[in-house]
């Protein structure tokens, strides 16, 4: 028996679940459609664009933290992470095809209350990772103008860099709100250009001979300490943060699936291709950068893949490089772009947000959540302006606080959706599972333990205090409008659906967006 079994007849509400949900009314969901538009490898494509410029710079501050050899235990521990995690979410995505993702899983295992937390994780982790790729992409581009053009919107030149955020917003709200069709082709094409710049670098760093086996241990150690881990094994524990922008972002892919020609099948098998090609290039990005620069500059530099291209060929084309580096961070503003789209969209259209963030246009894209979110990371790039026009290092500290405000969302989703994998395993014994995780629950432990260790490495570090005391108030703000308003105006969405009849309510678009609507509010022929 489900858990709508206690509804009442004819009504226009029904509580269930600790919450209040209302009728959808005639043409909500008509309004709110997606359209099948990709297959496996388009979802690699945006699995891949959405992590690629992790490659390209963020990921070397860890160096500076735990030296090259604390670096790679973290990546090793961070690959470990992330394989027992997709396998879990893969199987959790074939389980459940509906655009909502973590907060699906979560909703399903944990209660309408743990579906919001879990789901307003992904949003903040989304949503602020594209304010730092928008930052980092009009610092970029602003960089080749000058150059190039002489045209100089930054602090030293017309102090207007508001423009540029204008413009990379604009512009990539227009291409995902363009079709999803549009949205996975131009992620395929940067994700390939992506990867070329990766090996191009690659090739010449060992072809040059400027790729030196003893530039990866030329930190001074600490006294006690070995050039393996010149500042010891703690530090380790600050490194995985940033060891983890080789990988963020490829958890966005269960937000497709409504857009997926065939989520059970291709969302698993997008998933493992690109996480061995993510290993791959960030294999050759922290051996060979690391390798060229060396590990004391990698660990500070602001732009080390950029920096390794100059160390061999000079600094007379750095514009040109500066090109061939905002290839790989366009990909990833498109692709998270996408991501907070539709984790917004999911949360709107069950109505954890406000409803009209849900709307998708005759494209069946979810514009306004596009645009929301769009505004909200300007904002937020407009006050980092502010601060460091006030005080210089204040706006330093600012960007910070956004960078780790998405990676302090990630491990918090992350470990929600392994204790959600855990809890429906025994929950929904007998729910449709097409594809299994190889590694089960012990890989769901696994990828949690490492998840709360990160968690706990913030924790401990105080660089990242001001990044918890942010993601803390947004919560607060977000739960108290969900327990005084929100949590009595839900819809049956399909991800509500699934929850509430303990998993039998499976495909929306095969079954129908109201196929519980009779059950929970009776009929009212």
């Amino acid at each position: 028996m489900s858990q709508a079994s206690n509804s009442t007849s004819r009504s226009e509400s029904a509580k269930v679940a600790g919450a209040t949900y209302t009728r959808a009314g005639d043409g909500y969901f008509e309004k709110r459609t997606l359209k099948r538009s990709a297959g496996v490898w388009g979802l690699w494509g945006l699995a891949v664009a959405a992590v690629i410029s992790g490659d390209f710079s963020g990921w070397n501050f860890g160096i500076d933290f735990a030296g090259f050899g604390g670096m790679l235990i973290a990546f090793v521990i961070l690959v470990a992470m992330y394989y027992g995690m997709i396998f879990s979410i893969g199987e959790m995505a074939a389980a459940m095809p509906h655009t909502g993702g973590a907060y699906s899983f979560a909703r399903s295992a944990m209660g309408p209350w743990g579906g919001l937390i879990t789901g307003a994780a992904e949003t903040i982790e989304y949503v602020a990772t594209t304010a730092v790729i928008v930052y980092f992409s009009a610092s970029y581009a602003n960089a080749i103008t000058s150059e190039l053009l002489g045209f100089d919107l930054s602090p030293s030149g017309a102090n207007m860099m508001w423009v540029w955020y204008v413009v990379l917003y604009l512009a990539f709200v227009l291409l995902n709100a363009s079709g999803a069709s549009i949205s996975f082709t131009f992620a395929i094409v940067v994700s390939i250009i992506s990867i070329g710049i990766i090996v191009v670098f690659s090739v010449m760093a060992v072809a040059s001979g400027a790729f030196q086996w003893g530039n990866l241990w030329d930190i001074v150690p600490d006294p006690g300490q070995t050039e393996f881990l010149p500042h010891g094994v703690l530090p380790i524990l600050f490194a995985l943060p940033f060891a983890m922008w080789f990988f963020l972002g490829i958890e966005e892919l269960p937000l497709a699936a409504e857009e997926s020609h065939n989520p059970v099948r291709d969302i698993p098998k997008a998933g493992f291709w690109a996480r061995g090609t993510l290993i791959v290039t960030g294999l050759l990005v922290l051996f060979l950068n690391t390798g060229v620069i060396g590990a004391e500059a990698t660990g500070v530099a602001g732009e080390p893949l950029l920096d390794g291209f100059r160390a061999i060929v000079g600094d007379e084309v750095a514009a040109v490089l500066a090109l061939l580096a905002l290839v790989g961070l366009l990909a990833s503003l498109q692709g998270i772009m996408f991501a907070y789209g539709r984790n917004m969209y999911s949360l709107s259209r069950a109505g954890y947000y406000p409803r009209f963030l849900s709307l998708t246009g005759k494209r069946q894209t979810p514009w306004v959540a596009l645009l929301v979110g769009a505004v909200i990371g300007f904002v937020a790039l407009v006050v980092l302006d502010l601060l460091a026009a006030v005080n210089e290092g204040a706006g330093a500290v600012a960007g910070a606080i956004v960078l780790n405000i998405a990676v302090w969302g990630a491990v918090l989703a992350y470990l929600l959706q392994m204790v959600s994998f855990i809890i429906l395993r025994r929950k929904f014994p007998n729910a449709s599972r097409p594809y299994r995780s190889p590694w089960g629950i012990p890989g769901a432990v696994i990828a949690a333990a490492i998840s709360a260790l990160i968690f706990v490495g913030f924790l401990l570090n105080p660089t990242f205090l001001p990044a918890i005391i942010a993601i803390g108030i947004v919560y607060v703000v977000i739960l108290i409008g969900f327990a005084l308003f929100f949590r009595h105006r839900l819809v049956l969405s399909p991800e509500e659906e699934y929850a509430l009849s303990g998993g039998t309510h499976g495909d929306p678009q095969a079954e129908g967006y109201d196929a519980m609507e009779t059950e929970v509010f009776g009929d009212t022929r």
